[in-house]
């Protein structure tokens, strides 16, 4: 295969095979051309994951994009850790530090979900969890990325739905070493998304590629980049204009009955290997149209 990384390198988000364990996500990423592997601790590492961090050392792998057990300052969609804030960032903190072990890239925290809050209550509860956390990470030497989620998942998963909105919890945190995670899938119609990246790449700690179809039947039908609407070639571009030379990190999610629905085009219900070696295609060939 010809080589159209232009300096950057491919990762794979543990929720694009979830059916996998840890161990073989970090054989089939591995065959399937991956570098690295973005690790959710809470999807697949048990409390003790001694065993695994000794696999995951022998893989040649890197830790990318790492989200501890609990990631989230007010609880969400997925069942982890309790429901009120303070023992929640107690235990994102713990976490951080655990995770820590794998050397990633960076560690991601959410805000949440607000739940029946109203903001002028629920951001000072954010920006002091999330500041909390990205003093855990700075502890464990590791910066700190948010990532704002699309605007359909407010109301389960995260309150902060745009760039805009990111880069207003960034600066009330005060915390060096606090990025963005740009998640195509999660942005590309976010308002003035074009803009303002173009103005704020250097933010930009974490890119997740992953592409938007056109008739999306739930939050869990993402197709691989460039087989959707959501110009990833044109997001890419002015990333790479811009100077981002990160990691590019494949996340689908395409439900094959693990939550709601079970399609029968299901990414997640083909052979993992090679839906991850047509990912890594896939995007390191819109990378490279991105540089043209």
């Amino acid at each position: 295969m010809t080589d159209t990384s232009g300096g950057v390198r491919f990762s794979v988000g543990e929720f694009s095979t979830p059916r996998l364990t840890f161990a073989e996500d970090l054989a089939i990423y591995r065959q399937a051309g991956a570098d690295g592997i973005g690790i959710d601790a809470a999807l697949k590492l048990p409390p003790d994951f001694t065993e695994d961090l000794a696999r995951f050392r022998d893989s040649g792998l890197a830790a990318t994009f790492c989200f501890p057990p609990v990631n989230s300052v007010l609880p969400g969609k997925l069942p982890r850790g309790p429901e009120d804030p303070a023992g929640r960032v107690k235990q994102m903190c713990a976490g951080i530090g655990a995770v820590a072990a794998f050397d990633p890239v960076c560690i991601v925290c959410s805000p949440g979900p607000y739940r029946g809050r109203a903001e002028a209550e629920a951001w000072p509860i954010v920006v002091d969890g999330l500041r909390q956390a990205a003093r855990a990470a700075a502890d464990a030497g590791l910066p700190m990325a948010i990532e704002p989620l699309h605007r359909t998942l407010a109301a389960e998963w995260s309150a902060v739905n745009s760039l805009g909105k990111v880069i207003d919890l960034i600066a009330d945190i005060g915390e060096p070493d606090v990025g963005i995670m740009f998640d195509v899938w999660h942005l590309w119609d976010s308002p003035d998304v074009r803009q303002l990246l173009a103005a704020n790449v250097e933010r930009v700690i974490a890119v997740q590629v992953d592409d938007w179809r056109e008739e999306t039947r739930s939050w869990c039908d993402r197709v691989l980049p460039g087989d959707g609407i959501g110009d990833v070639t044109g997001l890419l571009r002015i990333l790479r204009t811009g100077g981002y030379a990160g990691w590019l990190e494949l996340e689908i999610f395409s439900d094959d009955g693990l939550f709601e629905q079970a399609f029968p085009d299901s990414l997640w219900a083909q052979d993992p290997a090679q839906m991850i070696r047509t990912g890594r295609e896939k995007t390191l060939t819109a990378w490279a149209a991105a540089g043209e």
